[in-house]
């Protein structure tokens, strides 16, 4: 009978949607949130033996929630993860590290009182861990659509025999960004980190998306003191000029097919020169 053992592991409430209404003589404010726990600890009893002793139900982390948004309300994503994470720590012996993630869809007020419009594509993001190391905080944004119809190139790259991709001087760069970016200590406004990543993806001239990644990162760095780290994920949103001559038409770089997949998918981070990165930022399966 071969030995076996348990490695890591964790538990937790996944996707509590949550939304909170705070009501107002001027209006109301809309918040909107999707929050994942994650847990570690003493756990391998559970899965060697059944015995659930020291387990905190998901079902009781979902109220805590809800119970938090309550009497505690939610100043930022960030702050509201932080309280979470540690609650769970500090109050179960068993459990020794949390990990906290929230997703915020933004909604704009149309009246300024009780009428909102959601933005459908842009969400807020952040990542919480909690333990025996202390408190790391990750700010982020996912879905970020950026296009410039100009200003972008592509060529000089290894060729072989299975090599189709024409060269071009100028083409369409579009892209869905996922970033994220980590203080050395607590948290940060993340205005200036998203407008930063806009900024330098606008006035950027391109000569491959890799390119176009440092520079967002580099000016995330630059704008932002206390940011010590930017990891981007741009998917390139490849948009092709059609050939019109079999309809006896040219097509001078005006109409084009936009091909969701496959596509080609750059990451990358970048830090400032010396910045440490703790083992638990990189704490998921």
């Amino acid at each position: 009978m071969p030995d076996f053992e348990l490695g890591p592991n964790q538990y937790g409430k996944a996707e509590t949607r949550l939304v909170r209404v705070e009501r107002g003589a001027d209006g109301d404010r809309l918040t909107d949130l999707n929050v994942s726990v994650a847990l570690r600890g003493d756990l391998a009893a559970s899965h060697l033996t059944g015995d659930n002793a020291a387990v905190l139900p998901t079902d009781t982390q979902k109220n805590t929630v809800f119970a938090f948004a309550r009497e505690f309300g939610i100043a930022s994503i960030e702050a509201f993860a932080v309280r979470l994470a540690e609650h769970f720590v500090a109050t179960q012996p068993t459990i020794h590290e949390a990990r906290v993630r929230i997703e915020q869809y933004p909604w704009q007020p149309v009246d300024g009182r009780h009428t909102f419009r959601r933005d459908a594509s842009e969400v807020r993001t952040a990542t919480v861990h909690h333990g025996p190391y202390g408190t790391q905080v990750a700010s982020g944004v996912t879905g970020l659509v950026l296009l410039k119809t100009t200003d972008s190139e592509f060529h000089g790259y290894l060729k072989d025999r299975w090599t189709t991709l024409p060269e071009t001087r100028d083409r369409i760069l579009a892209t869905s960004v996922d970033a994220t970016w980590r203080t050395a200590a607590g948290f940060a406004d993340p205005g200036p980190a998203r407008a930063a990543l806009v900024e330098a993806f606008a006035d950027t001239y391109s000569y491959a998306l890799q390119q176009t990644l440092f520079a967002m990162g580099s000016r995330v760095l630059e704008r932002c003191p206390d940011v010590v780290e930017v990891k981007l994920s741009l998917p390139n949103r490849h948009h092709f000029p059609v050939d019109l001559q079999p309809f006896g038409l040219d097509n001078p770089d005006e109409v084009y097919f936009a091909a969701d997949r496959p596509y080609g998918l750059i990451e990358g981070v970048v830090r400032r020169d010396g910045a440490t990165v703790p083992q638990e930022v990189a704490w998921t399966f």
